[in-house]
């Protein structure tokens, strides 16, 4: 009779203890979008439609740039790296997304789920930076004319892309190591069409308010400081811009920056609505659409915006197409 207590005592303690614990899953379930079953090849279809013409058009762009020495200055320079890095961003996302709008099975393993965590966060701050690098730059066009080819060199533009890198690896390093330290026992699937940091830690069985803070923290201290390198620097070209009386010059300030401004306004605008609002402050499908603005529609605009806006772009385009017809 004691033996018999005994056993489920001991079997319930396990339990309990296995509970506590937590386990890694081996797979994670990714919901995806949400839409009706008869939807899923015309989103298919959509989405590989804007994921071709965001490929070509990146790379297009950075052929171009990379051909015509007349674009080999510093605002081409960074402008060939967005488009490297709204590239690399598309493809860590939407290639798993068209394959589970294809499939029953969205399942994706937790190797996989770690490496496109890593590279999706890598991109992403790269890419802030590298947009507070380009204001920076108009800054200096518009404000310093004359140092200006004193002042943004190719090397110090090398430096600035290659800093923008390292940051983007130790954001996401930091991000990566303390995600992964945390045990997933509660459920393993994912509400979103990629492995996210909000979605993981909904469904973590372990305190995740460390993770909160260091979010709050350090992407906080990210976009705090790239939009206020944007904003500095572009106030200083408005002050600039107005006190010169000339109306074509103006004109020029506006069409140099224009490009930049509406890039930045899209792309900082989804990402503060995505990650500085409270947790509770919008829904899981709000959440998606704010991803899918900015890891989707977003690579595929930014060569679109920097190219018709562009006269030199267009030009060294015409021109290369005529020379390869």
């Amino acid at each position: 009779m004691v033996l018999h207590l005994m056993f489920p005592l001991q079997e319930t303690t396990r339990e309990n203890m296995q509970k506590e614990n937590g386990t890694l899953p081996t797979e994670f379930v990714l919901t995806g979008l949400p839409h009706q079953a008869q939807w899923k090849i015309p989103l298919f279809l959509v989405f590989l439609m804007i994921y071709l013409i965001t490929i070509v058009g990146n790379l297009g762009l950075i052929a171009v740039i990379w051909k015509d020495p007349h674009l080999h200055i510093p605002m081409y320079l960074f402008l060939g790296n967005l488009a490297f890095v709204d590239a690399w961003l598309s493809s860590t996302v939407t290639p798993k997304m068209l394959v589970n709008l294809l499939t029953e099975n969205n399942m994706i393993s937790f190797t996989e789920c770690k490496i496109q965590f890593f590279s999706f966060v890598v991109s992403v701050t790269t890419e802030c930076f590298l947009l507070a690098t380009m204001a920076y730059d108009r800054y200096v066009a518009i404000c310093k004319p004359l140092l200006y080819p004193v002042i943004m060199t190719n090397s110090l533009c090398i430096r600035l892309m290659v800093v923008s890198v390292i940051g983007g690896f130790l954001h996401s390093t930091l991000h990566e190591c303390f995600l992964f330290r945390l045990t997933f026992c509660n459920s393993n699937i994912i509400h979103h069409f990629y492995c996210d940091v909000m979605p993981l830690l909904k469904i973590s069985c372990t305190d995740p308010s460390l993770n909160y803070l260091i979010i709050f923290i350090f992407s906080g201290s990210i976009q705090a400081f790239t939009i206020g390198t944007v904003l500095a620097s572009y106030t200083f070209v408005l002050i600039t811009v107005l006190k010169k009386k000339s109306a074509k010059g103006i004109r020029k300030a506006f069409s140099t920056c224009g490009a930049h401004l509406l890039s930045v306004s899209l792309y900082f605008g989804s990402l503060l609505f995505m990650y500085l609002l409270p947790a509770s402050a919008q829904s899981d499908d709000q959440d998606m659409m704010d991803s899918l603005f900015y890891t989707v529609i977003i690579p595929l605009l930014n060569p679109m915006i920097y190219s018709l806006r562009n006269k030199q772009v267009i030009d060294s385009m015409t021109k290369t197409f005529k020379r390869n017809m």
